[in-house]
């Protein structure tokens, strides 16, 4: 039986738009486990990155309980939901968000000294996850202007797994990138959930979606359904299919 790692309990947000009330989350379910790869899809303004961004403690919630495991974050201090976000999440956003003024292997040792003290040990994890992704010592070596789109997301990757996460949240993590660079990765993503890393990806894009192994659609704030794709392989064509019928069900 899989482990719930993230669960809501009647999650709602509620913005305020020039006196309106504008409800994004509305009374939320939702159980999300450890060592999926879960993907929440949905059209424009259903809530996706709203969710994604409480799910991680970036944002509180207007109503309702989000628990990681036995832990209640909904209620905690912003001080102790950035020592949370710091010990347990990693970001992969569609911006890299990379310091200019250091060059890669930097920017991750920088992030890894959020956590440990021991920046030998942090430098001797990046170098491993650089080579993990495809990065050489030549490319981690560079700063950010200097690198094609493909190569600074996937460092952004790698800052985003040198503390150990226990969930990676990814934001449209491809939006930015040609078919190539988004399909590398893709297939760096695929590779880390593999070895368990839990990840929660929003995304619009199908080739994306594909990678999960569990898709949840959002509809108007709230889950509408979802879909078990299993684990993902490259020749399975029944996986495309599968997924075309359930975004045709939930009227994509």
């Amino acid at each position: 039986m899989q482990k719930a790692v993230l669960t809501t309990s009647k999650l709602s947000k509620t913005f305020s738009n020039g006196g309106l009330q504008q409800h994004v989350l509305k009374n939320l379910d939702l159980q999300i486990y450890e060592g999926d790869f879960t993907v929440i899809m949905g059209s424009s303004g259903a809530g996706k990155s709203t969710l994604l961004y409480a799910l991680s403690g970036m944002d509180k919630p207007t109503l309702g309980e989000i628990h990681f495991e036995a832990q209640e974050i909904s209620k905690l201090s912003n001080d102790k939901l950035a020592v949370f976000r710091r010990k347990n999440c990693g970001f992969v956003f569609q911006q890299i968000y990379l310091l200019d003024t250091m060059s890669l292997l930097d920017n991750v040792i920088a992030s890894g000294l959020l956590i440990s003290k021991s920046k030998k040990e942090i430098a001797a994890r990046a170098k491993e996850l650089f080579t993990a992704v495809g990065l050489t010592e030549t490319i981690w070596r560079k700063f950010p202007s200097q690198l094609s789109g493909g190569e600074a997301q996937r460092a952004g990757i790698v800052r985003a797994l040198i503390n150990n996460p226990r969930i990676l949240f990814a934001d449209e993590p491809t939006g930015a990138l040609n078919s190539a660079s988004g399909a590398a990765v893709l297939n760096v993503m695929t590779e880390v959930n593999k070895n368990g890393q839990s990840i929660i990806m929003v995304t619009h894009d199908i080739k994306s979606a594909l990678r999960g192994n569990r898709i949840i659609y959002l509809k108007d704030g709230t889950v509408c359904g979802e879909c078990n794709l299993g684990s993902y392989k490259e020749e399975d064509v029944k996986r495309n299919e599968v997924l075309h019928s359930f975004l045709s069900e939930m009227g994509w």
